[in-house]
């Protein structure tokens, strides 16, 4: 079984930052590209930040600039350091890593359960 669990959402001032944390536990042979995706209300789940496992790093226009997405390989965890926060940054932020474990030799997607943040004054 493999599990990715994040923390750090919550509520932020416009302007404000918030860090964002997932850990992956469980069965984990190897982890490929890890990444932070949100859903805001009566949107679709689209992608924030991705980080292979050499450490190359990809966003979108969106978030680029005021988003920084790292990862402890050792720890298995990813990072998502958000500053400049605004209004339509307000979402449910989820986790997303591709995963082999030990008794297999293909990589899976695995997804946390999700965190809100809510950027309001």
């Amino acid at each position: 079984q493999v599990q990715l669990v994040e923390s750090g959402g919550g509520l932020v001032q416009p302007g404000g930052s918030l860090r964002l944390s997932c850990a992956a536990s469980g069965s984990i042979g190897s982890i490929g590209v890890m990444g932070w995706y949100r859903r805001a209300p009566g949107n679709q789940r689209d992608v924030v930040a991705r980080i292979t496992s050499d450490g190359t790093t990809s966003y979108p226009d969106s978030v680029k600039g005021r988003f920084t997405i790292s990862r402890d390989s050792a720890k298995n965890t990813v990072d998502l350091q958000m500053n400049s926060l605004n209004a339509e940054d307000t979402a449910v932020y989820y986790c997303n890593a591709q995963i082999r474990q030990y008794s297999s030799r293909i990589y899976n997607y695995y997804w946390g359960q999700g965190t809100q943040v809510t950027v309001s004054s």
